[in-house]
């Protein structure tokens, strides 16, 4: 191998190596309860993100809009099953919900119905689970699912009927309710304000992680004599 600057060279090799150092470090079980470095921050930023994303008082505040509204909704789910199991969840708020085959017939006071999906969710959020398997002998994720799944198709239906009001409505309490429970479920929220430092440090290192290769290899390739250079303009005579 033919070096052109044992300088840079060394430099090169020096950052390269420590990179590849560090980086057994970050996939070494050493972070706590068994974790390495990148299952460590995620689940941090899992936690943070969780403890960011609870906006139950706030949908439930906003449900005194439609206290004194009726939804009538009828949507077609995968199969007669399934219309059985969201029959028995909505029922507990909507008592008229009934199915037929694979159709679910959805009726009952809109914000009853929403305050019992944000009663679920709420529960989910903080990962009492048990609380939705008591009240409806199925699984709680199972649960959330089926709660989300027919409202999406609501949605829909109330969408092509142009009552885009409820429907907006129930999408709301969809995405900032039912989303966050279920996907953060056995995650513990953390306040961002708890874990600045944390959090900073760890997007600083990856930052200055990122730009230590790019150093390496600008100085590798400048010892073997390998560099960029502006390409001359040819003038025209």
């Amino acid at each position: 191998m033919l070096i052109r600057n044992r300088k840079t060279m060394s430099t090169g090799l020096v950052l390269g190596i420590s990179f590849f150092g560090i980086l057994a470090l970050i996939f070494s079980p050493v972070f706590g309860e068994g974790r390495n470095g990148l299952e460590y921050s995620d689940a941090l930023f899992n936690k943070l993100a969780k403890g960011s994303s609870y906006f139950v008082p706030e949908l439930s505040a906003g449900l005194k809009q439609a206290e004194k509204e009726e939804l009538a909704v009828n949507v077609k789910l995968e199969n007669p099953e399934q219309a059985a199991k969201a029959a028995k969840i909505f029922a507990t708020a909507a008592p008229a919900t009934t199915s037929n085959g694979a159709e679910l017939r959805i009726k009952g006071n809109l914000a009853k119905l929403l305050e019992a999906v944000l009663k679920d969710s709420n529960s989910m959020y903080f990962n009492k689970g048990d609380e939705l398997r008591q009240k409806y002998a199925m699984d709680e994720k199972e649960v959330m699912a089926i709660w989300w799944g027919a409202l999406n198709r609501a949605t829909k239906e109330l969408q092509k009927a142009k009552n885009t009001r409820q429907s907006n409505l129930i999408l709301e309490v969809m995405k900032k309710g039912i989303e966050p429970a279920y996907n953060f479920y056995k995650i513990d929220p953390e306040s961002i304000s708890g874990k600045a430092f944390t959090a900073t440090s760890l997007l600083v290192f990856y930052v200055l992680y990122t730009m230590w290769w790019g150093f390496g290899i600008f100085y590798l390739f400048d010892g073997l004599g390998l560099s960029m250079q502006k390409a001359k303009v040819k003038q025209e005579v």
